[in-house]
């Protein structure tokens, strides 16, 4: 707590000094960006309570005056949903934030999740005239942070309200998935006046948001909030409802004669290394260990009957924010060491700076230019260790990195009895092999034309079953062009 007034005390002092005062671009660039106040390391290790604090109101004041108010405003082109940063930042810095959350509002349903877990860094502030002008990403005006702050002073003070929906169209459109894309189009499609109905297939809305993102990173409670939203507009949610198993596609068009579907349903088939030893006991896949630690609560023992392995020693295989995520929640949940295992260097590592800086603070080790070439067992069935292989690094490969090459003669042994694979998703074949129509990519992603529509008609998808693995926010605005496409097409334009 010291560290969180020292940061506030700093930010009044400069906000003292420029408060009221027309700033020159020099004088913009020379205040310092604001530091995010955290739980210390050695206490969040041991709670499941959100790690990162927030700006305070000094600090969001001082890290929005930073903002040189781009007459172009690149930093639009790098957000998927086309938010007016500048607009919101502006008035964020002039303490507005009634104004600053309307804006937002007008082109994001999520802010106060988006706010927290987006990759901003890779979106609309590497486009940051700020960061570019530093010669450094990282010194970009934070617009993730302030739209964090802005977002929960208007839950924590009842200012978030429904978005208002239009006179019935008497049309009837099914959403399949309750994540990003699909709370996306179900709201902009409500908007619209058509009647709609998300269909989940877990016991609980909220898609990866719940089951995938541990409650450190963001609070379960805000998603709820998001959902009653969606839910006080007049938008149905069934949970329990698996289409292709309790119903096909076909038939939410042709017996339950919906107008339109939406599918948004994810990726959530986990991909595995296909080495020796992978079906031992002790290896996960890291959506079913966050499935039973986040959904199903698994860390709190006093109330959750869900079983979860007893680990004192894991390896987490992968480099993004899953891997992050699984490695920190291990940690959590009481294991003694916790090592990152990727074939890359750090600087190819997919997940956010700031989960990578969050996981080293927490005692996370990182092995790195490493992979494993089989998971090794005892005479029980379990994990004992992994045979591990290094790498170097090559030329860059699809991807734009350096593809890792491996080096011969070097692998080694690793002692772990927990390992968790976190290498990404492909789709759910459920879907396509109940719908072959749907024409789809050889992983099992929905192919789409750039306004979301499939090969089927009248259906529409978008968010992570038609992109792979994407974020939150590329997601909602796959759910936000799919729903203008929906409406366009229900009002016969």
């Amino acid at each position: 707590m010291m560290l969180l007034e020292t940061l506030r005390e700093n930010a009044a002092r400069i906000l003292g000094e420029i408060d009221g005062k027309e700033m020159k671009t020099k004088e913009r660039l020379a205040l310092p960006p604001q530091e995010m106040p955290s739980q210390d390391p050695l206490e969040r290790c041991a709670n499941m309570r959100e790690v990162a604090l927030g700006y305070t109101e000094e600090q969001v004041r001082v890290e929005a005056a930073r903002c040189l108010q781009c007459k172009n405003a690149k930093c639009i082109e790098g957000c998927p949903v086309t938010i007016d940063i500048p607009g919101f930042v502006a008035a964020a810095a002039r303490g507005d934030y009634r104004s600053s959350f309307d804006i937002i509002k007008e082109s994001s349903l999520l802010p106060a999740i988006c706010g927290r877990v987006c990759p901003q860094e890779n979106q609309c502030q590497a486009y940051c005239t700020v960061g570019k002008s530093l010669k450094d990403v990282g010194k970009a005006v934070s617009i993730g942070r302030i739209e964090r702050f802005v977002a929960d002073w208007a839950r924590a003070g009842g200012q978030s309200s429904p978005p208002e929906v239009k006179e019935s169209t008497g049309k009837r459109v099914a959403v399949i998935g309750s994540g990003p894309a699909g709370i996306t189009a179900a709201a902009d499609l409500r908007r619209a006046g058509h009647e709609v109905t998300v269909f989940e297939a877990f016991h609980k809305p909220g898609g990866v948001m719940i089951y995938g993102i541990p409650e450190f990173r963001l609070p379960k409670q805000i998603v709820q909030e998001e959902i009653e939203m969606l839910e006080s507009m007049g938008v149905e949610i069934r949970t329990n409802f698996l289409i292709g198993r309790t119903r096909t596609l076909r038939e939410l068009l042709e017996k339950d004669k919906y107008d339109a579907v939406f599918i948004g349903s994810g990726a959530g088939l986990p991909r595995f290394m296909n080495v020796a030893g992978e079906n031992l006991v002790g290896v996960f896949s890291a959506n079913e260990y966050l499935t039973r630690a986040n959904l199903m609560k698994a860390y709190d023992t006093e109330h959750a009957v869900t079983p979860i392995y007893p680990s004192r020693t894991v390896a987490v295989i992968g480099g993004g924010n899953v891997a992050m995520d699984s490695a920190r929640m291990a940690k959590r949940l009481g294991a003694e060491k916790v090592t990152i295992v990727y074939r890359r260097t750090e600087t190819e590592m997919p997940a956010r700076v700031e989960e990578v800086v969050h996981a080293k603070e927490e005692g996370i080790e990182f092995f790195l230019l490493a992979n494993p070439v089989e998971i090794l067992g005892n005479d029980k069935g379990r994990v004992r260790g992994m045979s591990v292989m290094r790498y170097s690094l090559g030329e860059p490969d699809e991807s734009g990195r350096r593809r890792p090459v491996p080096i011969e003669g070097s692998e080694m042994e690793m002692a772990v009895d927990t390992v968790i694979v976190a290498i990404g998703n492909d789709s759910n074949p459920l879907l396509s092999r109940t719908t072959p129509e749907l024409q789809t990519t050889e992983r099992g992603n929905i192919i789409t034309d750039e306004n979301g529509k499939t090969s089927m008609d009248r259906v529409y998808a978008g968010g992570d079953i038609v992109l792979g693995s994407a974020t939150v926010i590329l997601a909602m605005g796959e759910g936000r062009k799919a729903a203008a496409a929906i409406n366009a097409f229900l009002a016969g334009v």
